[in-house]
């Protein structure tokens, strides 16, 4: 009404520097709410592409008369010979493109080399490491347990371990405990990625020694004193493992192994090892 006082007022310097006070402690209780629940996404993500990978990899295994596919299908006088073949695909060493579908597993999934795919756990994205390769293009982020299921190609290890036993399903020990593939890193700045899930223990052809950069990673839930790996084991199943501070090689980044011993996850039959 004309003349009449009108009954708003605008917010004092007092009280808006206490709203914004407010909201500030407001937010700075969701969001570790918040930050846990990306986590905990991540992780069923992660749990899912391992499963999927397990499952693969179990289907390769009834293909070829229960044999256990190769990490990698080369030898020593190989190299330079032509690209050499992973399980996730042929690197580009040679014909300088990354081939997927060369990939062992390939056939028994439907995804490629991509972000966000089956091969990259969501906690550790690209961009975020160093890929291996020269072609400097996406392989995986998870590693491939060679150094147990099959010796003789383990690129890196095989002329130590070549003479072990190439394994079929039916005489791997301890299904539900070995691990199949699982979450991995090498530490460095910044870190690489590393499709080969090396034990807490190394054979050196007469007798073990420790492994100075064991491979699993830690990155899921991340604290400042712990971190989970996802792990798929050779009876298809996935189970988060959370970390302790005596695992970790490398803390910043939560590296090391589950466990300090190859038994039972990584080298069930270690002390037969000759």
């Amino acid at each position: 009404m004309p003349g009449s006082r009108s009954s708003l007022r605008a917010f004092t310097l007092i009280e808006l520097l206490l709203s914004i006070a407010i909201i500030a402690i407001l937010i700075s209780l969701i969001a570790p709410q918040l930050a846990g629940a990306r986590s905990s996404a991540r992780q069923v993500v992660c749990s899912s592409n391992l499963r999927q990978l397990a499952i693969a990899w179990t289907m390769y295994a009834d293909d070829h008369a229960g044999r256990v596919m190769p990490l990698a299908y080369f030898e020593a006088g190989d190299i330079g010979m032509g690209d050499r073949i992973y399980w996730w695909g042929a690197d580009g060493s040679v014909s300088g493109r990354i081939d997927h579908d060369r990939g062992f597993i390939s056939p028994y999934l439907d995804d490629s080399l991509r972000e966000r795919s089956i091969y990259e756990c969501p906690a550790e994205p690209w961009g975020g490491y160093r890929a291996q390769t020269k072609t400097g293009g996406i392989t995986s982020t998870y590693g491939y347990n060679g150094y147990y299921l099959s010796p003789i190609k383990t690129p890196g290890w095989h002329l130590d371990i070549g003479r072990q036993i190439w394994k079929r399903v039916d005489i791997i020990e301890k299904p539900a405990l070995l691990f199949v593939f699982a979450d991995t890193l090498l530490p460095g700045r910044p870190p690489s990625n590393n499709a080969l899930l090396d034990p807490p223990m190394l054979f050196t052809g007469t007798g073990w020694k420790r492994n100075p950069s064991p491979t699993t990673a830690f990155r899921h839930f991340e604290t400042n004193t712990a971190g989970v790996t996802v792990t798929a084991r050779a009876d298809a199943s996935v189970q988060a493992v959370r970390a302790r501070q005596d695992w970790l090689i490398e803390s910043s980044r939560r590296i090391g192994s589950v466990g300090s011993a190859n038994d039972p996850h990584y080298v069930p039959d270690w002390e037969r090892w000759r």
